[in-house]
């Protein structure tokens, strides 16, 4: 056997490549993205192999965002802000009923007076008496009316929040809220003395119905009660103020429909002008019932 038959002999193994992040570490695994060495440290398991952490930082950007189905942040616990409406009714209905009785009810009810009447007085007397249009919703003396508008909340809202995510359910309560109170304003101004949040629950039980069709849910139980709310509102004209239920059920069905129907592509900007849209509608019913009941 001549000199060139003759094998090779072999060197020293060459070490291996130390970890990216950290050369001191010695490592035998690449990144299957971008091949760079990395140490156990570094790992991050993959569907096939592992990761460095700056490729799997980049894949998660790229990633798209996790949504309620109609844009909302999903969250654990999908009827927080349905709790804590309660939870601040009944807390004012405590303070209303036995602790500053009868001053709150007189500081935060729905209450005008227009010029016909000897006024201008309350909501009619300017913006400085305008907050009446929200406190009025969280406001009530008799245990059986906050009693029949919570238990309400509480069957309608946690379908409601889960579905739109906290900030737009909460939205929708205080605009659906304000509607019944600017459109009782406007119709009835010149004299008028209400209070409750059944405004609000007319709002979400046509928030309920959008949804409904939305989604092709059953309509049956939500129009059942529908219907029985507005039997019990005609019959009782005389103590329950319809025109704040009117409202609500329009403001909420009308907003409801601008976020359920959004389209994904441009849902942000929709909702967004949903919202708006509904905030000009009651200022303007506002202005207008100023200027006739004002001064």
């Amino acid at each position: 056997m001549g000199p060139e038959d003759r094998p090779a002999a072999s060197g020293p193994q060459a070490a291996p490549p130390g970890c990216y992040r950290h050369p001191g570490t010695a490592t035998g695994v690449s990144c299957t993205r971008c091949e760079r060495p990395i140490c156990p440290q570094c790992m991050v398991s993959a569907s096939v192999g592992f990761q460095c952490p700056e490729c799997v930082g980049r894949g998660r950007a790229g990633a798209r965002r996790a949504t309620t189905r109609f844009g909302g942040v999903p969250v654990a616990d999908g009827a927080l802000v349905t709790r804590g409406l309660i939870l601040a009714n009944l807390l004012v209905w405590v303070l209303a009923a036995y602790v500053f009785t009868p001053q709150l009810e007189r500081v935060w009810s729905l209450y005008s007076v227009g010029l016909h009447r000897g006024g201008p007085e309350g909501v009619a007397d300017g913006p400085d008496q305008w907050y009446r249009l929200l406190t009025a919703t969280f406001l009530h003396v008799e245990w059986w009316h906050i009693g029949a508008n919570m238990l309400a909340l509480l069957i309608l809202g946690p379908a409601l929040e889960e579905a739109l995510g906290r900030l737009r359910f909460l939205a929708l309560y205080l605009l659906a809220g304000l509607g019944g109170s600017t459109l009782a304003f406007l119709i009835d101004g010149d004299w008028m003395n209400s209070l409750g949040a059944s405004g609000a629950i007319f709002g979400l039980i046509g928030a309920t119905v959008v949804l409904q069709l939305r989604t092709k849910g059953p309509l049956g139980p939500v129009l059942a009660l529908l219907v029985f709310n507005a039997i019990v509102t005609y019959t009782r004209r005389d103590v329950i103020d319809w025109r704040a239920h009117l409202g609500g059920l329009l403001l909420g069905a009308l907003v409801a429909v601008g976020l359920m129907y959004a389209p994904r592509e441009r849902r942000a900007l929709v909702q967004g002008l949903t919202v708006a849209a509904a905030v000009a509608v009651e200022a303007g019913m506002l202005a207008i019932g100023t200027a006739l009941y004002g001064g």
